[in-house]
């Protein structure tokens, strides 16, 4: 069996013209980078605000917002009532190339803007340099309860004891406390934590859930509920 490779960042990838969402996506996850797939601003801010991302790749023209509005809707967070990180750094990936779209997305809040078409190996670089910028994330633990989940050291406890977990179990739980009493679907789910485009016949979720269900409450009554036909809770 190979060894589980460390993951450099977890990077979501804005961008709706589908051949460069994949081309992105192919070569970053080559490079060890975790990468989430966001054909609309809409799935952008949802998986900025459930997955914690190390870093955002957006375009600017996008199919249901523009893309500088998403750029603004992070940067204008508190970090805490709507769960983005206003200091995600952002790099605009755009067919805009013009003197006035460059300084309108800088003025945003943009930490590097790239101009299509681009190399990727120069976009790689850019991603690196502004990774490295930045430093390692600074968000605070998430409490639920007698359930505290810390995305930066990524422990878990509950009622103060331990809980080692898998990493998709980890991504999992974190996703759930976002907000805890809300029924994620599982087409959700499958789309932010694994990265799926289509649900198919996979029963992944289900076993993960179990699994995580067990190891949090060896009664498996108090966290993680599985809301028929629909998806899960973390609790009641």
């Amino acid at each position: 069996m190979l060894p589980e490779i460390d993951q450099l960042a977890t990077v979501v990838v804005c961008e709706d013209d589908e051949a460069t969402l994949e081309l992105l996506c192919d070569h970053l996850t080559a490079d060890r980078y975790r990468t989430l797939p966001a054909p609309s601003a809409s799935d952008a801010l949802r998986l900025c605000q459930y997955n914690q991302p190390d870093l955002m790749i957006l375009d600017l023209g996008l199919p249901d917002a523009a893309g500088i509005d998403v750029l603004r809707e992070v940067r204008a967070s508190d970090g805490i009532s709507s769960r983005f990180d206003p200091e995600l750094p952002v790099i605009v990936v755009s067919g805009r190339g013009a003197e006035a779209d460059r300084v309108r997305g800088l003025s945003a809040g943009a930490d590097d803007y790239v101009v299509k078409p681009f190399h990727y190996p120069e976009l790689a670089v850019r991603v690196a340099a502004v990774l490295r910028r930045r430093g390692p994330a600074k968000q605070g633990p998430l409490r639920v309860g007698d359930l505290v989940v810390d995305p930066v050291t990524r422990t878990v406890r509950v009622e103060g004891r331990p809980v080692q977990l898998a990493n998709k179990e980890f991504a999992l739980l974190r996703a759930l406390a976002a907000e805890p009493r809300r029924v994620f679907t599982k087409e959700e789910l499958l789309r932010d934590v694994w990265g799926f485009r289509s649900m198919g016949r996979t029963r992944t979720l289900d076993s993960h859930a179990s699994r995580l269900r067990r190891k949090l409450d060896p009664d498996g009554a108090r966290y993680v509920f599985n809301c028929w036909g629909v998806g899960y809770r973390l609790v009641e």
